[in-house]
């Protein structure tokens, strides 16, 4: 403590007034992008719901077209059909004709009976042409309606290739849009990042100098052996020394933490991979090291750390430093680990 306050006095510069400014900024700026990309995406898919509703539609009537010009065109087989049988039948009637005038120009017996004959086939040969006059008539009446269909379908096409250039219009610009808010993002992220590094680093300034204090990455590491008796949750006196000068430094960095940033200190508990006897007070070592990690919290709360900047959480033999079964294994991973982030 007298080499940290020896240090303050030669500080020339207060950056933390610096740090909280940026960071509202920061903040300001974010939550500007996010509402300009919430709006955005908001509007443009309103207009691709209504672009995919006119399309939904568009589709449903050309297949109602597609059904009617199927229809309609087995209708004009139909007819075409007729019409060929009526042309073959006329055909028969007019070589039946000619053959019974042939026979009457020969002067053969059954003249009279040839005549009405020649008169038979004659009204039949009239009727049929009536019938397929009207046969033609409808295979016409198909073909402007074929006609009508197909451009109807023509119109409905290039309704829909309009749609969809609409649409993909739209999805560039959401595209183009996202790409540009995650450039935005990204940059505020590694300020944030910085910024982060540097209160880590601050903390690692002032808790190097402690003894049976090992620090992993952003991690501050205390062996259990140094902190508890075998098997038990309680601090040891020496536990209690340690502790205390952690609350100490931790209050002095917290009064100098800006207000916006919302940090806690996580106390991790870790035991070995050895099962407890059953005999004690816990029956294994889930509930020992979380028993252990609430006791450091509840220490910490007793020397004016505020509660709500604590966590504590137990993770037994399940998060191992060192893999193995050897007993230098075993006493670095009994442990008590200590990490500040943010809520």
């Amino acid at each position: 403590m007298a080499l940290a306050r020896n240090r303050r006095p030669q500080r020339a510069i207060d950056y933390w007034p610096g740090f909280v400014d940026a960071l509202s900024t920061l903040l300001i700026s974010i939550m500007f992008v996010l509402t300009v990309f919430v709006v955005g995406q908001y509007i443009l898919s309103r207009e691709i719901t209504g672009r995919d509703e006119v399309l939904n539609r568009l589709n449903s009537q050309i297949n109602e077209l597609t059904q009617l010009l199927a229809l309609e065109k087995g209708s004009k087989q139909d007819l075409e059909d007729s019409v060929a049988n009526l042309q073959a039948s006329l055909a028969s009637a007019e070589s039946e004709q000619s053959r019974l005038k042939a026979l009457l120009d020969a002067g053969s017996g059954g003249q009279s009976a040839a005549q009405a004959r020649v008169g038979n086939l004659t009204k039949e040969l009239d009727e049929q042409k009536q019938m397929s006059d009207r046969a033609m008539s409808q295979v016409e009446l198909l073909n402007q309606q074929i006609a009508a269909l197909r451009s109807q379908i023509a119109a409905v096409e290039a309704a829909l290739q309009a749609s969809e250039q609409k649409d993909q219009g739209s999805q560039a610009k959401i595209a183009d849009l996202g790409r540009r808010l995650n450039v935005a993002l990204a940059q505020r992220v590694q300020e944030l990042n910085r910024y982060r590094s540097d209160f880590f680093g601050r903390l690692r300034e002032i808790l190097s100098d402690r003894e049976n204090i090992r620090i992993v990455g952003d991690r501050f590491v205390f062996q259990s052996e140094v902190l508890f008796p075998s098997g038990s949750p309680d601090l040891n006196p020496d536990g209690q020394v340690e502790m205390a000068k952690l609350a100490t430094a931790l209050l002095d960095v917290a009064k100098e933490i800006p207000p916006e940033i919302n940090w806690v200190l996580r106390v991790d508990g870790h035991t070995d991979n050895v099962p407890l006897a059953g005999t004690g007070r816990y029956i294994d070592n889930w509930q020992l090291s979380s028993a252990r990690a609430i006791s450091v919290v509840k220490f910490l709360i007793s020397r004016g750390v505020p509660a709500d900047r604590l966590v504590a959480a137990g993770f037994g033999e399940f998060q191992p430093i060192t893999p193995g079964d050897t007993p230098e294994a075993r006493a670095t991973n009994r442990r008590i680990e200590l990490k500040l982030t943010e809520k």
